[in-house]
């Protein structure tokens, strides 16, 4: 019997603009890969089945409007109601990521939560 082998995430292309940010940790959330700014969860991206195919913006409920006016195509996340997604399957998923990833690397103060992680280093 082979061995399974795992299928990698195909939309981490969201995250390539931290890869020079000493501050940026990528790791794995659930089934999602997930992006930490300065310790903080900003962005996850997932590349299953609907709801779990696309961009979730960490954030917390009170920033919904504005980012939002912002950026109208995102929805709350039918599980995750706290965040906010937008589909791969969106037409403008790939522009609208990439304008997510520069907000969030700007560090924008609607993106961004509290890790509920342990940092190893740091108990």
């Amino acid at each position: 019997m082979k061995p399974r082998i795992k299928n990698k995430n195909p939309l981490l292309w969201v995250f390539e603009s931290f890869e020079d940010d000493p501050r940026f940790a990528l790791l794995k959330l659930f089934s999602f890969d997930a992006a930490y700014l300065d310790g903080r969860l900003y962005l996850a991206v997932a590349g299953g089945k609907e709801p779990w195919n696309g961009l979730l913006v960490c954030t917390s409920r009170e920033h919904h409007a504005s980012i939002k006016a912002q950026f109208p195509q995102l929805v709350s996340h039918k599980v995750l109601g706290k965040w906010l997604y937008i589909s791969q399957s969106h037409p403008q998923f790939e522009s609208i990521a990439a304008d997510l990833a520069a907000i969030a690397r700007r560090r924008d103060p609607r993106l961004g939560v509290e890790s509920q992680r342990r940092d190893r280093n740091n108990p």
